[in-house]
C-alpha cells in the first residue's frame, strides 16, 4: 500500500502559484519510476479544466510524468475500461471538491473497485483534501456546504484503506477544529487533522509526514476518558510504526 494525502494547498489552478512541489516530488520518487504514467481523477471538481490544466503542467511539464485525465462527469465510460485505465497507472492522482459527489459516482461507475485493486497492486494513490478523504474510513468534509451554510461539515465515508477519519485544510479553515473536536465525540476511532501543504505518506506498515512549507503539521486527534486529545505529527525523515497511529 502506498498513499499519500495531502491536506491542501495551491498547485497552480487558479493562479501560477505553486506550493507543493516537495510533496509532489515525493508522489513521483515512491512510485520507483523514471517517467512514471500518472491518472488524474477530478471527479470531485467535476473534471474542472483549470484544474486538469493544471496538474498537467506540475507533473507533466516539471515533474516528467506521463499525465492522462479520466473523467466521469458527463460521461458513461465502461467499468472494464475504468478498471484498465487505473490498472495501468503508476501513481493516481486525485482532485480536490465535493467529496460525496466523487463518491457517488465512484460507486456507480465501479471506480472504487478498481482503486481498490489499484491499492493491492502497490500503485500509487495520493491527492489533495477530497483526494486524501478518498482514502481514509471516513473525512471531514465540506460537501454539503451552502450559501446560507458555507461553513458546513460532515462526515463523510471513504474506501476505507486506512482506517482513521481525516481532515483536510486544518490549519486555513479554522471551523475544522471545533467541527473535528464535535465530530470525534461521536465516532470512537482517530482523526489525522492535515494542514495545508502537509501530506500523510503511507507505505505498508508504517508511516511519516511531509510539508511542502515550513510550520505546518498534522495531528492525531481523538477523546479518551472524556478528554480530547490532540497531539501534533511533525515532518520527518523517518518512517514509523503505522498501528500505533491509528490506536487510541
Amino acid at each position: 500500500m502506498k498513499i499519500i494525502a495531502i491536506g491542501g494547498g495551491k498547485v497552480g489552478r487558479f493562479s501560477p502559484t505553486v506550493r507543493t512541489t516537495a510533496i509532489d516530488r515525493e508522489i513521483v520518487r515512491i512510485s520507483g519510476k523514471k517517467s512514471p504514467r500518472l491518472l488524474f481523477l477530478p471527479t470531485a471538481s467535476a473534471g474542472c479544466d483549470q484544474y486538469c490544466a493544471a496538474i498537467y503542467r506540475q507533473f507533466s511539464g516539471k515533474l516528467g510524468c506521463k499525465v492522462d485525465i479520466m473523467l466521469l462527469v458527463n460521461t458513461d465510460p465502461e467499468p472494464a475500461r475504468i478498471k484498465e485505465r487505473i490498472l495501468r497507472a503508476d501513481i493516481i492522482y486525485v482532485g480536490e471538491g465535493n467529496t460525496l459527489k466523487m463518491m457517488k459516482a465512484w460507486r456507480r461507475h465501479g471506480v472504487d473497485e478498481a482503486l481498490y485493486s489499484a491499492m493491492q497492486r502497490d500503485i500509487v494513490l495520493c491527492g489533495s483534501s477530497a483526494g486524501s478523504i478518498a482514502w481514509f474510513s471516513w473525512g471531514n468534509s465540506d460537501s454539503f456546504k451552502s450559501k446560507r451554510e458555507p461553513r458546513r461539515l460532515a462526515k463523510v465515508k471513504g474506501l476505507g484503506f486506512v482506517d482513521a477519519l481525516i481532515c483536510p485544510h486544518y490549519d486555513v479553515e479554522k471551523h475544522r477544529r471545533p467541527s473535528l473536536k464535535a465530530m470525534m465525540k461521536k465516532h470512537k476511532g482517530v482523526a489525522i487533522a492535515l494542514d495545508e501543504y502537509c501530506a500523510l505518506i503511507v507505505q505498508d506498515d508504517s508511516y511519516r509526514v511531509l510539508a511542502s512549507i515550513k510550520g505546518r503539521k498534522a495531528y492525531r486527534a481523538f477523546w479518551r476518558a472524556g478528554e480530547y486529545v490532540e497531539d501534533e505529527l511533525l515532518p520527518s525523515k523517518e518512517f514509523q510504526a503505522l498501528e500505533p497511529l491509528l490506536r487510541r
